[in-house]
């Protein structure tokens, strides 16, 4: 059956495609992810940086535009994954039809599904090197252990990449996505440890924050932007790793059901 959720590299024939389009629209997607951070850091770092001029991260100082420079990063990959598997994803299956055209061909349904994953994380990852790459100009980067950001955004890009998908399996029409948007991603903006340190908290903040898979990102990624990754950040790289395990063969038998006969 073509529903199957059997995969093999015909997978990356769906990548392929999106990337094709992406490259057509290239400068437009490429412009967001240098001038964004730009943006944030002029605002919050210049801005609350003159009345906050440093945080305690794990008991050391730190200049408040270093503290929030990596949670932009961070969120740079979520919103570039899981936006594109959301509203983009939604508009290629049931506007644009695209997917039923692929279901024509050899492709499964399970390939499809699993190269739109592959491909939103793809699209995270780029964002993310961009931003990268203009924050270290800034000296904003701390090496040798920022090499090992863009594992970390792999990481997170795939885990969100997922859900964005999975919320696509569920929602009755495109609308919907306000739901999840209010509900998990607005939060997770505000209370992942991005503009203030988690300590700053109420517990209950604090406890909820621990749920939180920004939250996750955020430290792993701060940890290794400051040169100061401790091995705490280990159960968050691995529930991001479960994130994607779990929401993936969900969506894909929630999507067979919806799409298949």
């Amino acid at each position: 059956m073509r529903g199957e959720p059997q995969v093999t590299r015909r997978l990356w024939r769906v990548w392929q495609r999106n990337f094709s389009v992406y490259k057509k629209t290239w400068k437009i997607s490429f412009i967001p992810p240098l001038l964004e951070p730009v943006l944030y850091l002029a605002a919050f770092g210049a801005g609350l940086g003159v009345l906050i001029e440093s945080v305690n991260y794990r008991g050391v100082a730190v200049p408040y535009t270093d503290f929030i420079a990596p949670a932009l990063l961070a969120i740079t990959v979520l919103y570039n994954s899981f936006f594109e598997t959301t509203y983009n994803s939604f508009v290629r299956m049931f506007y644009q039809k695209t997917w039923d055209a692929m279901l024509a061909t050899p492709l499964t349904l399970g390939e499809i599904l699993l190269g739109e994953i592959a491909w939103g994380t793809t699209k995270a990852l780029i964002a993310a090197g961009l931003m990268q790459i203009l924050l270290t100009v800034l000296g904003l980067i701390s090496y040798p252990t920022g090499f090992l950001i863009p594992v970390f955004a792999l990481l997170g890009g795939m885990a969100f990449a997922s859900l964005g998908l999975f919320f696509t399996a569920v929602v009755p029409g495109i609308e919907t996505f306000n739901l999840p948007i209010f509900l998990l991603i607005t939060p997770m903006f505000l209370f992942s440890g991005t503009f203030f340190p988690l300590e700053n908290l109420p517990e209950w903040g604090q406890n909820l924050a621990l749920f939180l898979p920004l939250a996750w990102l955020v430290d792993a990624i701060r940890g290794a932007a400051l040169g100061q990754l401790s091995a705490s950040t280990i159960p968050g790289l691995i529930g991001l790793g479960v994130m994607t395990l779990v929401f993936t063969p969900v969506l894909i038998r929630r999507l067979q059901k919806r799409l298949l006969p």
